[in-house]
């Protein structure tokens, strides 16, 4: 066994069989297995693999029911796997597999942790990226020398080849956040990371739909906060407080609305102000901080409930610290912060552990 390759998947069905067709033709002569990792796509990607699995042994699948994430797939591929190299390629046909041998070549040849494929220098190319993206590569780049020290030419790319030593020395630090387990890699490294890089123009994919959207940019922005302050605060929690953060603007705009145009007493306009902020904050938490255990349907309604109870109780927490402290001589505005504090931290738990708990899906 020379290497194995990991191809995180969700719903690249018709994508992933042409790859492993490639993948058979590039890597002649390389004992090498591959280690798909599915997040039990709809489309029956796994079921797919599994039976070109049935033929072909150097082909394996893992189908990760209740979980999601293109890192934390990546994570449980490495460690699926018992070769001493250990690539990671798009299942999309964007990456150029032809590389792959170089790649491996350069990585032993060299004693290297880690040989990148870059689209930004020695003659690689974005293809034919919309300006927007291509600038949007290029902020994630200037981003990413926050949490690095290496100067890397393509820390967005998800197309590597890493050495076993050198993941099992960083593999303990992994964020597993968002999508980029690159800089994830780079950035968990208590030493300096010895790398080379592979140029490659990247290219169109042929079917489905790309998975980079605005919530993809924040799950990696999570990265970098969560990098940088070492796991300290779970990169959840900072969604979490964040749209906590929003909702007491809304619920201010609203209780003045109530108050000085609808004309309601102070109690009633609190209780609806209240109500339709823990209401917005369910919703965009659904989408947000949770994006990867979304509800729908009579699931979300349930979740709902459970969030307004969560949220009472929360809020009645809130006022008994912040009153306590008031009352043992804190200034006004330490004691609101800690009521807020600890009622946030309480909210994010039991929401964590009720509303949006992995659950088991239903036949």
């Amino acid at each position: 066994m020379q290497l194995g390759v990991v191809i995180p998947t969700f719903n690249e069905r018709e994508n992933v069989l042409e790859l492993l067709r490639r993948l058979d033709v590039v890597l002649h002569g390389i004992e090498y297995e591959v280690v798909v990792v599915d997040d039990d796509s709809p489309d029956g990607t796994a079921a797919a693999v599994r039976d070109v699995a049935l033929t072909d042994r150097r082909v394996r699948v893992m189908q990760r029911v209740g979980r999601r994430g293109l890192s934390s797939a990546c994570i449980e591929g490495f460690m699926a796997t018992a070769a001493p190299c250990i690539a990671v390629i798009d299942a999309d046909l964007q990456h150029d597999e032809t590389v792959l041998p170089v790649m491996l070549e350069k990585l032993r040849d060299e004693n290297l942790d880690l040989v990148i494929g870059t689209r930004n220098a020695g003659g690689g190319s974005m293809g034919d990226f919309e300006v927007s993206r291509v600038r949007l590569s290029h902020a994630g780049k200037t981003l990413s020398r926050i949490v690095t020290h290496a100067e890397l030419s393509d820390p967005m790319s998800g197309y590597f080849v890493v050495d076993r030593r050198f993941l099992d020395d960083v593999v303990g630090s992994l964020s597993g956040v968002g999508f980029k387990i690159l800089l994830d890699l780079v950035a968990s490294s208590a030493r300096p990371v010895r790398f080379a890089e592979v140029p490659y123009r990247f290219r169109d994919r042929l079917h489905g739909e790309s998975k980079l959207d605005v919530l993809a940019g924040l799950e990696y922005l999570l990265l970098l906060v969560d990098k940088r302050f070492r796991g300290l605060v779970p990169p959840r929690f900072v969604i979490f407080g964040l749209v906590g953060g929003t909702g007491i603007l809304l619920h201010l705009g609203i209780l003045y609305a109530m108050l000085a145009w609808a004309g309601l007493r102070f109690m009633v306009a609190q209780s609806i102000a209240a109500f339709v902020v823990m209401t917005v904050n369910f919703f965009v938490n659904n989408e947000l901080t949770w994006r990867d255990r979304r509800l729908r349907g009579r699931a979300a309604f349930v979740g709902l409930l459970q969030f307004y109870a969560a949220c009472a109780i929360g809020a009645f927490v809130n006022v008994r610290v912040a009153t306590y402290a008031a009352e043992h001589g804190a200034p006004w505005y330490v004691a609101g912060l800690a009521g807020v504090l600890i009622g946030s931290v309480w909210n994010f738990a039991v929401t964590s552990a009720t509303t949006w708990r992995l659950r088991r899906r239903r036949a």
